[in-house]
């Protein structure tokens, strides 16, 4: 205990020290004694660097928080503070471009990982629990997916919107939107949101909902950390099928490729019997990648080979699609894909199946990732490119980039699958192209040491530099999804007619600027007076 509350001082006396923090060293002592404010070289080093390996910070202190109350006493008390500092919530550290890094401030670890792993046990095992009669999850921020699945399966129940991967926090995606195959049909993961408990840039931990702070609520889905930090959410279920029938199919011709996939989407509103539970594609330039790091798919002792498919321009497209089912339903299973496969128009041969119980499915990318790491193959820089690309130009965008740019060499897979925009709520900070159907493509690479120049960090950064530059010349109204930009003007032709509304949410929910500045897309003030008047409220000048 007592090289804990050593430790801790000294953290503290750094943070005044390097940022004038005027707060009694005591009281921030009380502050932490939930969890733990770490200057451990390991845990600042983990927290000074994330997926992307493209970037680094140089936070002050890590915190691993013991309760919710924990995260809210820190950001108050840097909301309080004479000069301020800065404070971002750090999930599972997969951020691409250091979005959840922060120099000269405080990283929260939100998974409960480190020293604190103990005291986080806790807090998920009060918060990270299911309703039967709710139908619904109640998760911790920092909480992985794939711990929630768990959670939830034990009821029979699962979430119904997913990410590809599941070791990423709940807090983390929602903060995005949170987007797989199933978005066709129950829309991104922040669609399926009930209640969240958010600290507020103020240091307010406040409960939201579509009747309670509604503003605050649908600010910090998709408000990319801006607003405020994700405690705990409160997640919609349904009941879980057992297993799924996966299956993909390939396709030559593009135009081809894309109207099935529309079709397939728009099959949402039909019974589960018509229509696939999960859409998605990928594109295939490079036939080493028909195997790629997402699964081991097609047979090795079956190749595909992509010149044995009469293909255009060198370039092979593989629909993805997947039917749920209960092992109670699975004699009218065959019947049911069979009737959704006559009405496309794949390449006869090219129909690959396989069959699997459900959570193998969901966790798919995981059992990809352990080979990889295996390899030394996982730890490498990943400067992936994620685009909305809107359906009228997904054309044009094949022939530019897919058919051009990329060349018959990538180092990762690239997605491409459709949504409709009706099942994406707009009162959310998410920007999204403005057409009822766009496309996510995705470049998914990763940076290797191989001797191959075009495997390396520069020449995939530059690429995805003429991939942004091809659409701004080309007037293909393109948005990034995990978005990054450098300059506020970049970030404000991104956001669009959405720009003052997300401005005038950051002046009211973190007028400090002091929440994930590793977005570049506010200053963090410099410093703070505040004021009481009249009644009571408390006026905030900012310089």
């Amino acid at each position: 205990m007592a090289t804990k509350l050593l430790l801790i001082t000294f953290a503290i006396c750094r943070l005044i020290v390097t940022v004038g923090l005027t707060v009694d060293p005591t009281e921030l002592l009380r502050l932490v004694v939930d969890g733990q404010l770490s200057v451990d070289p390991s845990d600042v080093d983990t927290a000074s660097k994330d997926f992307g390996l493209m970037t680094r910070a140089e936070p002050l202190a890590v915190l691993h928080p013991g309760s919710a109350q924990d995260v809210a006493r820190l950001v108050r008390a840097a909301y309080s503070s004479a000069h301020g500092f800065t404070v971002s919530a750090r999930g599972h550290g997969h951020s691409i471009n250091g979005q959840a890094q922060t120099n000269n401030g405080v990283v929260i670890e939100m998974n409960g990982g480190g020293s604190s792993g103990r005291v986080m046990s806790r807090v998920r095992s009060g918060s990270g629990r299911v309703s039967e009669k709710g139908m619904y999850v109640d998760a911790w921020g920092g909480e992985l997916w794939i711990d929630v699945l768990m959670s939830t399966l034990e009821y029979g129940l699962a979430p119904k919107s997913w990410t590809d991967y599941l070791y990423l926090s709940v807090g983390g995606t929602l903060s995005n939107a949170g987007i797989s195959g199933q978005a066709f049909n129950h829309g991104p993961q922040i669609s399926s949101v009930d209640e969240l408990d958010v600290v507020t840039g103020r240091g307010e931990l406040l409960t939201c909902s579509e009747e309670k702070n509604a503003e605050l609520f649908h600010a910090v889905l998709g408000g990319l950390g801006q607003f405020g930090i994700i405690t705990r959410a409160r997640i919609a279920l349904e009941p879980a099928p057992q297993r799924v029938r996966w299956i993909r199919v390939l396709y030559s011709n593009f135009s081809a490729f894309t109207k099935d996939q529309e079709f397939l989407i728009s099959l949402h509103g039909q019974p589960s019997t018509h229509k696939f539970d999960y859409v998605e594609g990928f594109v295939i330039v490079d036939e080493g990648l028909i195997n790629n790091w997402r699964s081991s798919f097609f047979s090795p002792s079956n190749p595909v080979k992509i010149t044995s498919i009469n293909s255009q321009g060198g370039v092979l497209y593989c629909l993805e699609i997947t039917k749920n089912y209960h092992e109670s339903t699975a004699d009218t299973i065959d019947q049911e894909i069979e009737g959704l496969l006559t009405k496309l128009d794949f390449v006869p041969t090219s129909v690959f199946t396989t069959d699997l119980p459900y959570v193998d499915f969901l966790d798919r990318v995981h059992k990809a990732e352990l080979k990889l790491r295996s390899k030394s193959l996982w730890d490498v820089p990943h400067p992936w490119l994620n685009l909305f690309v809107p359906k009228s130009r997904i054309s044009d965008f094949d022939k530019g980039v897919f058919k051009g740019i990329l060349g018959n060499k990538t180092s990762g897979p690239i997605l491409i699958y459709p949504m409709n925009k009706d099942k994406w709520d707009q009162r959310s900070s998410v920007v999204t192209p403005d057409e009822d159907i766009f496309y996510l493509v995705a470049l998914l690479r990763s940076a290797l040491d191989t001797g191959d120049e075009t495997h390396t960090l520069e020449h995939l950064t530059n690429q995805n530099r003429r991939i942004l530059k091809f659409c701004d010349d080309a007037g293909i109204k393109v948005k990034q999804y995990l978005p990054h930009y450098t300059t506020q003007e970049e970030w404000m032709d991104h956001f669009g007619d959405k720009w003052g509304q997300f401005y005038q949410r950051k002046v009211d929910f973190d007028p400090r600027r002091i929440l994930a500045t590793g977005q570049r897309i506010f200053s963090p003030s410099s410093s703070v007076s505040i004021s009481n008047h009249g009644g009571g409220d408390k006026l905030l000048s900012i310089s």
